[in-house]
């Protein structure tokens, strides 16, 4: 067993240099087949070499982070922010950084809820209804925790924090019913949708990208933060994961044409993947809570 784990570090575990000049690549490489929009060998090569660069992105992500901020803070216009006290407060806490960000983050839900609402009315869209639907359930989430941190600082109530924290695990629970709703729907109806031009790779690297930095961050947060904050994370997953499923519906209609059994297949397997991971946040997030809280009333009692 501890042989196995070796050799797993060794394949999947990579310093932060090699994890960039093969994931660099290898997505350039799967981009390529897929514009060429033809099945051979190659095309077969670049998925299993985009899939490998996605896991070592996803292990590796934190060690190239903190590799490039380690160069970042050399900057100049880093050093003069730094100087200032809400800047050097912003770069040098991670907590506070993360509550800023809560409200950029729920700026950009309340923004992505009007884009796929007016689409959905445009192009007579369920999808993008219904992410509309979903974006607006995020949004309601982050309100929530906006409007916790504008009352109180993070970890000066932890029950407060809790409760707070098992009100967004139930609204996963819905939100994922209504994920399975639209999926089973995209399935049954062979439905799918497509960016213009070459907006697509784009959205690509975004969502690898947003995607990435959400797994790192549910994982640092988990054990440094507090349950808002780990809240906080658990969202930006969720919406990292719709917009894997969104991004992959959208390339199995512009480069999947009279493929749609795979298609079918590809989106069950990766959608249902999707919600058993979103089911399973919730469920944890409130059985952690409940379990905690009971706790502390037993303690207080």
């Amino acid at each position: 067993m501890q042989r196995l784990k070796t050799i797993l570090k060794k394949v999947f575990f990579l310093p932060p240099a090699p994890t960039v000049l093969i994931a660099v690549p290898s997505f350039i490489f799967v981009f390529i087949m897929l514009s060429r929009e033809e099945e051979s060998v190659l095309s077969y090569v670049a998925y299993l070499a985009s899939a490998y660069a996605m896991i070592l992105l996803a292990t590796g992500m934190g060690s190239i982070i903190q590799v490039a901020r380690g160069g970042f803070q050399h900057f100049p216009l880093v050093r003069k922010i730094k100087a200032t006290s809400w800047g050097s407060r912003l770069l040098g806490d991670s907590l506070f950084r993360s509550a800023v960000t809560l409200h950029g983050g729920l700026a950009v839900n309340l923004l992505y809820t009007i884009l796929n609402f007016f689409s959905g009315v445009r192009y007579r869209s369920t999808w993008f209804m219904a992410l509309a639907f979903y974006y607006v359930l995020l949004s309601v989430m982050r309100a929530i925790l906006v409007r916790y941190v504008h009352c109180k600082s993070i970890g000066e109530d932890m029950e407060a924090e809790l409760r707070h924290y098992r009100i967004c695990g139930v609204m996963l629970l819905v939100m994922n019913q209504a994920l399975v709703g639209v999926i089973v729907y995209m399935l049954t109806q062979n439905r799918g949708f497509s960016y213009p031009g070459y907006l697509i790779y784009a959205m690509a690297l975004y969502t690898f990208y947003i995607t990435i930095i959400a797994i790192v961050n549910v994982i640092r947060f988990r054990k440094q933060g507090g349950p808002v904050m780990s809240a906080a994370k658990v969202i930006n997953l969720t919406a990292a994961l719709v917009s894997m499923i969104s991004l992959e519906t959208a390339m199995l209609a512009q480069f999947g044409e009279g493929e749609a059994a795979f298609r079918q297949t590809m989106l069950g397997a990766s959608g249902g993947a999707v919600c058993v991971i979103v089911l399973t946040m919730a469920i944890y997030m409130i059985v952690s809570a409940t379990k905690r809280l009971r706790f502390m009333n037993q303690r207080e009692g």
